[in-house]
């Protein structure tokens, strides 16, 4: 079986209807609209930086995503833009160049945003009867939106911008985490049995029916026994390893951590600052709060969450355990099982950021472990690469590109849409990048050696 032939194989499940699809596309582009809507003209441009895009160019780049895939590649069709490619290729404009660009106004990028998904609601709407190259490559752009939106989200935060509203998100108003029904605190460890897993996406699976190239496919591995924390790591938590001058001990650093840590002058957590009576306060978007010692600790890097992982005699998952200990041997599609259910993960932007890892116990895994799905990312020890026999799909620079030298993350976070996560999706950054929504949780040492 061709790889593209995979792709629609995996695809099975999806809705086939055009209405279906039509309204995800348009429920995809008014989150998109919502999250940047409230913004001045300034602020879409921002100050440049090396992890984010000018959010003017980033959602361009999403109606020009959608264009080269569902109107260039599926029907052959010229582009309503003969700049769009030069504007917003992101594999051929260099990330630098984005604020120097010739960039269309606000007011055009989003008039060619608008006739884009018209273009697309028109065909979906007209189609006798919807292929499975139809099929797959509208999921593709809807997913490659929802990413975005995700990215908008941290984008905001970086810059120190007004939180979302909350009906960017559908709904009313975010509640609190005291308002949130209260819950036993959840610590110690799960202990796995181990053994062997079919690590990655099963093609026969028709659950979720949609999987990118890096999750093909299901292999075996072997997997020693290993205990995982129940819960994230907290920022509570966090705060004693910084508190015990965790930034200043070159034991707990692995080397390219190390080098970055005193390249970048790096002291404490990105957006921790000590208030006028010396305690911990951290800036979430425009506003500064307390540390919360039950919320998860966010904004860390993979270096930073290796290196308490080494104070905490404890260190990262493999990617391989967190997944085996999210969905059992069972493989499941979710850590409570097959069925979807949004009420089991803080994701969707319901809630407007984390919540406190003790929260939702009814996504739990049947052995009690928590939040694997939602919340915030969760860093592992594994280095992003193929798994075996790897054939890019149609989209190949999604994954092929980032091999060797990002790492893997798993089960999502409070911005990431519910309909795009699964127990065996891959996230992956490079082990720097500290903006994203990612924290970590921890493994005992005796299975394997530090993350």
């Amino acid at each position: 079986m061709s790889s593209q032939q995979e792709s629609k194989a995996a695809t099975s499940a999806l809705p086939t209807s055009a209405a279906e699809l039509i309204a995800e596309l348009l429920e995809a582009r008014r989150r998109t609209f919502a999250l940047v809507s409230d913004l001045d003209d300034e602020q879409v441009m921002g100050k440049q930086l090396d992890i984010v895009n000018p959010l003017l160019w980033e959602i361009g780049h999403v109606a020009w995503f959608q264009e080269r895939w569902t109107r260039r590649h599926l029907r052959g069709e010229p582009s309503m833009s003969k700049d769009a490619d030069a504007l917003y290729d992101s594999m051929a404009v260099a990330h630098d160049s984005r604020w120097d660009l010739p960039l269309y106004s606000r007011a055009e990028t989003s008039a060619y945003m608008k006739r884009v998904l018209d273009d697309v609601v028109e065909h979906l709407d007209g189609a006798d009867e919807l292929s499975a190259d139809d099929i797959y490559f509208h999921r593709l752009a809807l997913f490659h939106e929802d990413m975005h939106a995700e990215a908008f989200a941290y984008t905001r935060q970086t810059h120190g911008y007004t939180a979302p509203e909350p009906e960017a998100f559908r709904v009313k108003s975010f509640p609190l985490d005291s308002e949130l029904p209260a819950v036993d605190i959840v610590d110690g460890d799960f202990e796995h049995r181990g053994g062997t897993y079919s690590l990655g996406a099963i093609p026969a699976s028709a659950e979720h029916g949609f999987a990118f190239d890096n999750e093909k496919w299901a292999h075996p591995v072997d997997v020693e026994p290993f205990a995982i924390a129940r819960t994230a790591v907290t920022q509570g938590q966090f705060r004693n390893f910084v508190d015990d001058g965790g930034y200043d001990r070159r034991e707990l650093w692995r080397p390219d951590g190390w080098r970055w840590c005193r390249t970048q002058n790096i002291r404490r957590p990105v957006y921790w600052r000590r208030d006028r009576h010396d305690r911990w306060e951290r800036r979430v978007y425009d506003q500064w709060l307390p540390i919360a010692d039950r919320l998860p600790m966010i904004h860390v890097n993979g270096f930073e969450a290796s290196a308490y992982c080494r104070w905490a005699k404890r260190r990262l998952p493999t990617e391989a355990e967190w997944e085996l200990a999210a969905s059992t041997r069972a493989k499941t599609t979710y850590p409570w099982g097959d069925k979807p259910d949004v009420a089991r993960a803080n994701l969707d932007g319901r809630h407007g950021g984390p919540i406190a890892v003790d929260r939702l116990a009814i996504g739990d895994t049947p052995e009690g472990v928590r939040q694997l799905m939602g919340n915030v990312w969760e860093w592992t020890a594994t280095p992003f690469g193929p798994y075996p026999g790897f054939v890019a799909d149609p989209y190949k620079d999604y994954s092929e590109p980032w091999f060797g030298n990002h790492q893997v993350l798993r089960g999502g976070c409070w911005a990431t849409r519910f309909h795009l996560i699964r127990n065996t999706w891959r996230n992956f950054y490079t082990p720097d990048r500290r903006d994203i929504w990612a924290g970590f949780r921890t493994c005992a040492l005796a299975s394997q050696g530090q993350g």
